[in-house]
């Protein structure tokens, strides 16, 4: 399959609330060469704040937003053609199942398309950070890396890629990071080709649960604490809400749990070291052979046939299985009844609302191909709330002149009541956008940092017009 590497410049970090400003990505095939590239930006959604420090990192000058003529939703049409021409291929990225991918699932979503493109029709998903990880863990040599201050390797792009002869002149620029990212990529291939392989067969979830069901015992590792550490494991089972394989750590004595009562297991199993492992099926975790988990402390010292012989013994307790996966069960619900007592938004329920029904679907579809000034007819159509309001969200966003002015003045009053808040909301606010401008021009004039200073100034006059757009609705 072709690469589609990407990288998304955003007003911040959160999916739910800020907005992709910046598309860049790259189509290679399996040698990584170039066979096709999209790079866009596009001006900010009325009635969003960004975020001051996000903009500074990613060089996003209030006249970009302001003089781009390419709208959000014009942005999102025309890397959506994009990237299902393209299809199918694997789409890949620098924390992009972390990040970009939420960006993207969460954009899709509320402009009325399929979220979950990356893992229809074809596609599939990786993440070149969790591969680097998982390569310097398996072969420390393979790549240089900076170290903090606690002597742990870093892997942030923009230090990685100098230090590895990778060219990152534009770093934090969309189409910058994409190169950045396939440079890194190519030396994982090249120095750690077993980590390579390994990661391209667990591209998507049915391709992870095979292998983790089909074998005994299995390497993968987690990254915490600024380290990535592995684990040797076997699969007991699925579980019951995330449908993540649960596995037991091998280093771990099984006949200590075997015989426990419920309640007994429910205290082991949330104790540190947990013995229980999820494998995030659909994050693309890298599985290596168990072997390789022999080269660290707590596995070498029992090796290879120790190991499976706990493997064999957990296999074969389908009485353990079952009662892991009811205290899993039971400690899902326990936290959906907490959860349940959250309000949630439209924009947060893309994994809590449920999907699309078929006709809603086909109302979608209805909706981008249709004219302007019958999109508000098409927006009435919708039978789930979320959809009809994000369709006319997008009408007063992209053409607010055909909406009715009662309409419009609804749509304006209840932005201007989100983004004047003073409390302290899930989104950014005009009053929390200040402050943060106010932190970072304490910090800048200590540096005397004059141009950044300059651009304090001028993200200050851009936060003042959005207010004054706002504060009579």
């Amino acid at each position: 399959m072709n690469y589609a590497f990407y990288d998304f410049e955003t007003t911040g970090r959160s999916g739910t609330w800020d907005q992709i400003i910046q598309v860049g990505a790259v189509l290679v095939n399996a040698e990584f060469q170039e066979l096709d590239r999209f790079e866009a930006k596009c001006s900010l959604r009325p009635g969003l704040v960004p975020e001051p420090g996000a903009l500074l990192v990613n060089k996003t000058t209030p006249d970009m937003l302001r003089k781009t003529n390419l709208s959000h939703y014009g942005l999102v049409n025309q890397m959506l053609q994009t990237f299902k021409k393209w299809t199918p291929s694997i789409f890949i990225g620098y924390n992009s199942i972390g990040f970009d991918e939420e960006f993207l699932r969460k954009t899709l979503f509320k402009t009325l398309n399929d979220p979950y493109l990356t893992q229809f029709d074809g596609n599939k998903r990786g993440d070149i950070l969790g591969l680097i990880r998982t390569a310097h863990l398996y072969y420390p040599d393979c790549i240089k890396t900076p170290t903090s201050d606690k002597g742990n390797a870093v892997f942030k792009l923009d230090q990685l890629a100098p230090l590895n002869g990778i060219e990152h002149g534009n770093a934090h620029d969309a189409i910058g990071d994409v190169i950045a990212t396939i440079g890194i990529a190519k030396i994982i291939a090249n120095k750690a080709p077993a980590v390579w392989k390994s990661s391209l067969m667990t591209t998507s979830k049915s391709e992870v649960n095979t292998i983790v069901q089909n074998e005994k015992l299995f390497c993968f590792n987690e990254y915490f604490y600024g380290k990535a550490r592995p684990y040797v494991v076997t699969f007991l089972c699925f579980h019951p809400k995330y449908n993540w394989p649960q596995c037991f750590d091998l280093k771990e004595d099984p006949n200590t749990y075997l015989n426990m009562s419920m309640q007994d297991l429910k205290e082991a199993m949330k104790k540190s070291p947990k013995i229980i492992r999820s494998v995030k099926n659909n994050k693309h975790p890298v599985i290596m052979n168990p072997k390789f988990g022999e080269n660290f402390d707590g596995y070498k010292q029992l090796g290879i046939k120790k190991l499976m012989e706990r493997a064999e013994i957990l296999q074969s307790n389908e009485e353990f299985k079952k009662k892991v996966s009811r205290v899993l069960e039971e400690e899902a619900q326990e936290k959906d009844d907490l959860d349940s007592q959250l309000d949630v938004e439209a924009e947060e329920s893309i994994y809590s609302g449920g999907f699309a029904s078929e006709q809603d679907k086909s109302n979608m579809k209805e909706f981008h191909q249709s004219e302007w000034k019958d999109k508000l007819f098409v927006a009435d159509k919708f039978k789930d709330a979320r959809f009809n309001y994000f369709a006319k969200r997008l009408i007063y966003e992209e053409n607010p002149s055909i909406l009715p002015k009662d309409m419009y003045n609804e749509i304006h009053r209840a932005i201007a009541k989100q983004i004047l808040s003073t409390n302290d909301e899930k989104w950014n606010t005009i009053p929390k956008a200040y402050n943060e401008l106010d932190n970072l021009r304490v910090k800048y004039e200590e540096a005397d940092d004059q141009e950044r200073l300059g651009m304090m100034n001028d993200l200050n006059k851009f936060l003042e017009e959005i207010e004054n757009k706002y504060q009579d609705a």
